[in-house]
């Protein structure tokens, strides 16, 4: 708001106003969280001589790519299309409607980089829309076109069945890196969804390359200078094939989904490891980005305090950190998070990224102290304490809709898993909150519930994300609860769903209802009809919303909910196999789909129930259910398929049923009863 251009929001006025004044509109898309966003804020967009070209040449249009996901992912399509480039910040410059003609990511102010200069883009830009109309608006149909052509996926059916799995786990390992764990070279991301599908198999058919791929790249990046290992969780990715130097930005979404993944693993292979690293997760993001009052996760923390620096809050030269700590102390911190006079960065090579390179017992032999963990232990504690004196990154208090719900369910599922009842009731604090205020009657779901710091409170449309990670949260708050409340909004929330976006002629869900008076108007490209496929790197949408449909079914019975739910992922069949890692959340749904549903029903409110509570958890499978129930949860109403079944036994004692499929097998009174079952 402080800049010199005359920045519009996204809406009709500023297209109005395009058309009106017969100006192309520059398109800036960014997110508060981007390094290379800020750069061209300061190099260019508060520079008040580029200021005047713009404001005089263009209508200029800033759009926040969290808000506006639909836009965000439109626009990177066709400058993809049109340049081979796509990211943040995006520019593109659009005619009068909206159609991109030329666009690019980041410029530099005047020739740099190999790359031209904002100022002569935009006169150049500016003078094709003068001098050669005919071109630009031919050149912006065609990209157009290709755009709607790509972003659709349906219509390449092909059959259902587990084989599609196999190829995608096969090709997950061919891209394994052994060494370093994850997948590819560099720059490397985590890839939640493809390691869950990897820790599943596994579990499920013993498959050791699966565990390997797996546990290794969870091992490798816990010890890895994208993990943070002072104040706990992940940055968004790594810049190396190590996992050393990461982009610094903490992103909810990225803990949320990887919090999943520790838990997961520890449930399959009893790591203790596993389960430190989740609870470290979630002492992060409490710490951090949650609203511990009314409930709500944040939505990231930035990289840097200003743009002379990256990372430089997180990171350490050596005399940093000796001037913190004791001798002994320095002596285990600096050999084990690799400590050294040279450090990691480019910008500053005395600062190093904490990364584990040996381990704690190495140290130890090599330095002679027995007292190493208790060392290391206070180094920490003085570290963080330390850093906590220092400017501290921005972090986007705005409360997003679909990822606090993917919060919501990985704070549940750790909080059965783990034990962690303070997890659970933030959770579920949450979940009331944005079912309290997320949801209108007339309008829907809300995009976003709250935004940082501004007391704004414009609406904005759920979109197909919101709907079914809400819907999947809900499920999971039932499962915690047994609160029936939950059940029904998730009933209600994949019903609202189902009429508003999905195709019934071509199956699969539209990433965005095409309502008008649900606050979406149709501008620009946002024409363009998309059915997500690709994990990006939040689960897509178009399987996400088939599994909570699944998992409906699996409660109810309704055929209609598994019908549309085998269309969706029938849709997309033929084609999905060509994703790989890309489409993990896919290989989840088919496997939802085609394997019969696990339901184990602990009943009991004794040491005993405790006892089969933790042994039902033992196992990580997609397709497995634990709720805790009590005698008066079972008598009050319980969802159809359970309602036939569970009132009718007459307990007088904790027991245990499993349910797989369509059948409930005898009550258990015993975990290694359970277990046996489970595993029958």
């Amino acid at each position: 708001m402080h800049q010199p251009v005359a920045w519009h929001e996204w809406g009709a006025e500023a297209f109005a106003r395009a058309a009106q004044e017969d100006k192309p509109i520059l398109l800036d898309i960014g997110a508060v969280w981007c390094h290379w966003c800020h750069v061209m804020d300061r190099e260019s967009y508060e520079d008040p001589e580029l200021a005047d070209v713009i404001n005089q040449h263009f209508i200029a249009v800033k759009v926040d790519r969290d808000e506006r996901p639909d836009v965000d992912t439109r626009y990177q399509a066709a400058v993809s299309a049109i340049s081979g480039q796509n990211g943040w910040p995006l520019t593109a410059v659009l005619t009068p409607a909206g159609k991109p003609f030329f666009g690019g990511t980041y410029f530099p102010r005047d020739d740099r980089y190999g790359r031209p200069g904002f100022a002569r883009v935009l006169l150049t830009m500016a003078d094709a829309w003068k001098t050669r109309r005919d071109e630009v608006l031919e050149s912006a149909g065609s990209v157009v076109e290709a755009i709607e052509h790509n972003e659709n996926f349906a219509g390449q059916s092909g059959t259902l069945n587990l084989d599609i799995v196999e190829k995608m786990v096969s090709s997950a390992l061919e891209k394994f890196d052994r060494h370093h764990g994850g997948f590819g070279s560099q720059p490397k991301f985590a890839h939640p969804s493809a390691i869950d599908l990897l820790l599943d198999v596994a579990a499920r058919t013993g498959n050791q390359a699966a565990r390997e791929a797996a546990t290794v790249t969870l091992e490798k990046m816990a010890r890895g200078g994208v993990y943070d290992h002072l104040g706990g969780g992940f940055h968004r990715y790594s810049v190396d094939q190590a996992w050393v130097v990461p982009h610094f930005e903490k992103m909810l979404y990225d803990n949320a989904e990887l919090l999943k993944n520790y838990v997961h693993a520890f449930q399959s292979f009893v790591d203790p490891e596993m389960a430190r690293v989740a609870r470290d997760i979630i002492r992060w993001m409490d710490a951090s980005l949650t609203d511990r009052e009314r409930g709500g996760f944040y939505a990231s923390q930035d990289a840097d305090i200003n743009l002379d620096d990256d990372g430089d809050y997180f990171t350490w030269t050596r005399a940093e950190a000796a001037a913190v700590l004791s001798p002994e102390e320095m002596e285990i911190a600096a050999a084990y998070y690799d400590i050294g006079d040279l450090g990691d960065m480019h910008h500053n090579p005395a600062k190093n990224v904490l990364h584990v390179k040996h381990t704690l017992e190495a140290v130890a032999a090599r330095a002679g102290k027995s007292a190493a963990a208790e060392l290391l232990s206070r180094a920490q504690a003085r570290m963080l304490a330390a850093r906590g004196e220092r400017p501290t990154p921005f972090i986007d208090t705005t409360i997003y809709t679909n990822w606090n719900a993917l919060a919501v369910s990985a704070y549940l599922e750790a909080a059965q898993v783990l034990r962690l009842p303070e997890a659970k009731a933030f959770a579920l604090r949450t979940l009331d909150r944005l079912l309290g205020e997320g949801l209108d009657p007339e309008r829907g779901l809300a995009h976003v519930i709250s935004y940082s710091g501004s007391g704004e409170t414009k609406w904005v449309a759920g979109m197909l994300d919101d709907y079914a990670f809400l819907t999947h949260a809900c499920l999971d708050g039932w499962l915690a609860t047994g609160a029936m409340k939950y059940y029904q909004a998730a009933l209600d929330l994949a019903e609202r769903m189902t009429r508003e976006f999905y195709d019934t002629s071509g199956g699969g869900f539209f990433d965005a209802a095409v309502n008008p008076s649900h606050g979406r108007e149709l501008l620009g490209v946002l024409t363009a009809r998309r059915k997500p496929l690709q994990d990006s790197p939040v689960p897509a949408g178009n399987p996400s919303a088939a599994a909570a449909l699944l998992r409906l079914e699996a409660l109810n019975g309704r055929a209609d909910l598994r019908e549309k739910a085998a269309d969706t992922l029938q849709a997309f069949a033929g084609v999905v196999s060509h994703f790989g890692l890309y489409a993990g959340t896919y290989g989840l749904a088919l496997e939802r789909l085609l394997l019969p549903p696990v339901q184990v029903v602990v009943m009991g409110e004794d040491a005993v129930a405790d006892e089969l509570e933790a042994a039902a958890t033992v196992g990580y499978a997609v397709n497995k259910s634990v709720i805790r129930l009590s005698g008066a949860q079972v008598a009050e109403g319980l969802p159809p398929l359970l309602a036939e079944t569970l009132p009718h036994l007459k307990l007088d004692r904790s027991v245990a049923v499993v349910c797989k499929g369509a059948s409930c097998l005898a009550p258990v009174s015993g975990p290694q009863e359970l277990l046996e079952l489970l595993i029958s």
